[in-house]
């Protein structure tokens, strides 16, 4: 459903009317096209005192393909390197460092903040990097006109090539819904893809509820990025199912994900093993606590969580997940956030998010594979167009960018954790929601 308010705020008219009364002004996202694959515009890199991970940054910024300039008049991206700063007086040269250039920063622009895991050896440390997370969330608050800003954590044991993939995405078009975010990064190994214009060549990416919506942008970027997808989604769903496969030169698998032989048929339609899977499928059944009966419960809580458990477990102890493979599920801000009538959904979200935490560090130590989650917020699919006026207008407006995401957006933050030089990202929750004011 079109945003009819967002094309208002884009006309003179509306402009002076939205002003006039104080309401928001979303501006239109610069998001990834084969015509605009960059931010347009120079790049800005910073330092707040002095860097803790040494001179190898610039090299890796270099692999984002905007050019690096000393003085930009209007940059299109600012990263700032602040993971030397250990003191609440060091603090000063994020200011410092910030300040002068933020106005600068182009439309639709990207702020990355580079720090350092809080460390319990070292209190005045602790304080400073969990300051930049407060500092981070409020910026990005602050920026408009379409710009994000983005916390990155780089642990002290890792190179700066841990965070190429990740610096990759967020000075993209791709993180054009993400805003506010803290990634933490891991320093295993980051990987590597030999083709960057198809990352995943050569890869299977198995995607679920797959037939439509979020599910089919998915693979449709997936297999822009060069992936085999099989394409899974409840028999119910197969003529979609079908469609979305043919067009992408898929494999339609009409499967029922809670069946107890999924894990074995997922297995048997991908002999040479899964190097993706996407846990995309889900349901609402909504109704307060007091009005819901065991089985509105029960559904939510099989598709939404304890398939997902059930199949991940089955897929890697039976093997079918290659090593250097990724697993990425799908959360819910109402995971966060919490929603009313939605006990259930958010609980199974709130699962998803728990097991990602758990699993990521076991399954990289014993099967080489990262384990990750995306959050969406208000995003402009079927089922939000359905909802009624004023909550959809609630939905779109509460967070910093003041408008729904697409699920475009939902698809590119799971192509970066499928992407085979994302080693270093595991364990992580990234909320796709224009930063939204509801939840942490």
């Amino acid at each position: 459903m079109a945003d009819r308010y967002l094309h208002l705020t884009g006309t003179a008219p509306g402009r002076f009317l939205t002003r006039r009364l104080g309401l928001p002004q979303p501006a239109p996202l610069r998001r990834w096209t084969l015509e605009t694959p960059r931010l347009v515009g120079p790049l800005l890199h910073l330092t707040a005192g002095t860097s803790a991970i040494g001179d190898g940054l610039a090299k890796v910024l270099a692999t984002t393909g905007l050019t690096i300039e000393e003085r930009p008049t209007r940059p299109a991206g600012i990263v700032l390197d602040a993971t030397g700063v250990a003191s609440a007086r060091g603090l000063a040269g994020v200011h410092a460092a910030l300040h002068p250039v933020v106005r600068s920063l182009a439309p639709g622009g990207r702020i990355v903040v580079l720090g350092t895991p809080p460390t319990v050896e070292d209190h005045h440390q602790a304080a400073a990097q969990q300051a930049l997370e407060g500092f981070v969330r409020s910026l990005g608050k602050e920026v408009g006109r379409g710009s994000t800003v983005q916390l990155v954590r780089l642990p002290a044991d890792a190179t700066p090539e841990a965070a190429e993939s990740t610096l990759c995405f967020l000075l993209s078009p791709r993180s054009a819904y993400v805003s506010g975010q803290v990634i933490e990064l891991t320093a295993a190994a980051p990987g590597s893809a030999p083709d960057r214009s198809a990352p995943l060549a050569g890869r299977t990416a198995l995607v679920t509820g797959a037939a439509r919506g979020i599910g089919a942008s998915v693979a449709s970027v997936l297999a822009r990025d060069g992936a085999h997808v099989i394409a899974l989604d409840v028999p119910g769903a197969q003529d979609d199912l079908v469609r979305t496969a043919d067009r992408l030169g898929a494999t339609a698998l009409p499967l029922d994900i809670t069946a107890p032989d999924a894990a074995a048929r997922i297995a048997a339609v991908a002999p040479d093993g899964l190097d993706v899977l996407v846990h995309n499928a889900g349901i609402t059944r909504d109704r307060r606590l007091a009005n819901m009966p065991a089985e509105r419960w029960a559904q939510v809580i099989e598709v939404n969580l304890d398939s997902v458990l059930r199949t991940t477990d089955e897929l890697l102890a039976a093997g079918a997940l290659n090593r250097g493979g990724r697993i990425v599920a799908t959360a819910s801000i109402a995971g966060i956030a919490g929603n009313d009538g939605q006990t259930n959904y958010a609980a199974s979200k709130a699962g998803v998010i728990g097991l990602v935490r758990s699993l990521g560090p076991r399954a990289a130590a014993e099967h080489g594979v990262t384990v990750n989650a995306v959050a969406p917020g208000f995003i402009e699919t079927r089922m939000t167009a359905a909802v009624p006026f004023l909550i959809r207008e609630a939905g779109r407006r509460m967070n910093s960018l003041s408008q729904g995401g697409l699920p475009a957006d939902v698809a590119e933050a799971v192509a970066w954790f499928a992407h085979p030089a994302s080693g270093a990202v595991n364990g992580q929750v990234l909320r796709v929601c224009g930063q939204s004011l509801l939840g942490a």
